[in-house]
């Protein structure tokens, strides 16, 4: 995957700020911010979720087995 080059981006902040005005960047950026932080903290909310289910596994699999 291509990273975008310097034209490319700024091209997409011209377009942004003809579409949304200077005024509203402040609040743009502060959104997505937000946003990220959210998600960061939903993926890592997931990743410790996981790391739980694996770890009860591995319990259950070590459990010593009953002799027949």
């Amino acid at each position: 995957m291509m990273k975008p080059g310097i034209w490319e981006l700024a091209i997409t902040l011209v377009i942004v700020i003809i579409i949304f005005g200077v005024g509203k960047l402040p609040e743009l950026g502060g959104a997505l911010g937000k946003g990220i932080r959210e998600f960061r903290s939903a993926t890592k909310s997931a990743e410790d979720a996981t790391k739980e289910v694996q770890d009860a596994v591995k319990e259950v699999d070590e459990e010593p087995k009953p002799e027949a």
